[in-house]
């Protein structure tokens, strides 16, 4: 869950163009994966895991070597850290919350749950053993059969757990839309924010030669696995 520009004040652009383009990228394919699934579009289907896996690959990478804000460890925070946020969470209507560059620790537990869902339904998908044994994942033939149905239907059940996320991540960007009043959905489209005068934060976009590198090692994963 991403913080959105709610008030006036000095906008400082937080968001690169990697995690945007990231965002949006994943949220089309989740969608085209669940379609061709449902429509027998096996190979489509493959497709747009092995996309998924390129574009995870590189999330997880820029999560390290990203751009302060897309970094792990500046957002993701421990029980103690979130308690204290939400101790200070304004209750009433129109309020703002405490002014944070990024994701919030309540926003990073979403990014890291929805990472890890995504991730656990890509690995399945990649040794999942359809039930004539014809259509698998290209890394199928290093379980056997019963292994691999039983990565399969693990595969439909994560799906569903993961759509569940889904759709509580869009309930918490609707709740703060409509009652804290701060448009979350913009800041991922113009990566910019609001901050109140004298309260903008300071934050470090990472070089071209970061983003090309990441960039190669998603496709050299992707590369690895088809050709596995």
């Amino acid at each position: 869950m991403t913080e959105g520009a709610a008030h006036t004040g000095v906008r400082v652009r937080i968001w690169d163009a990697p995690v945007r383009l990231v965002h949006w990228l994943m949220v089309s394919l989740i969608g085209a994966s669940w379609w061709t699934a449902h429509a027998g579009k096996l190979d489509y289907h493959r497709d747009s895991g092995y996309a998924l896996l390129g574009l995870l690959t590189f999330r997880i990478y820029w999560g390290f070597a990203g751009s302060s804000t897309a970094r792990f460890a500046n957002f993701v925070r421990g029980p103690r850290a979130i308690g204290a946020y939400l101790r200070r969470l304004p209750v009433r209507m129109g309020a703002h919350e405490p002014a944070v560059p990024g994701h919030n620790p309540l926003g990073a537990l979403s990014v890291i749950a929805l990472l890890s869902l995504l991730a656990a339904q890509i690995l399945l998908g990649l040794f999942a053993v359809d039930v004539d044994g014809i259509e698998s994942g290209p890394l199928s033939s290093h379980v056997s059969f019963d292994a691999g149905r039983y990565c399969a239907k693990l595969h439909g059940r994560n799906f569903n757990l993961l759509l569940a996320f889904v759709v509580l991540h869009v309930a918490a960007v609707l709740f703060y839309l409509v009652y804290k009043r701060q448009n979350l959905i913009s800041g991922m489209l113009h990566g910019r924010r609001a901050f109140p005068a004298g309260a903008a934060p300071q934050v470090t976009f990472a070089s071209m030669s970061r983003l090309l590198a990441g960039a190669a090692l998603a496709g050299l994963v992707v590369w690895g696995v088809t050709r596995a």
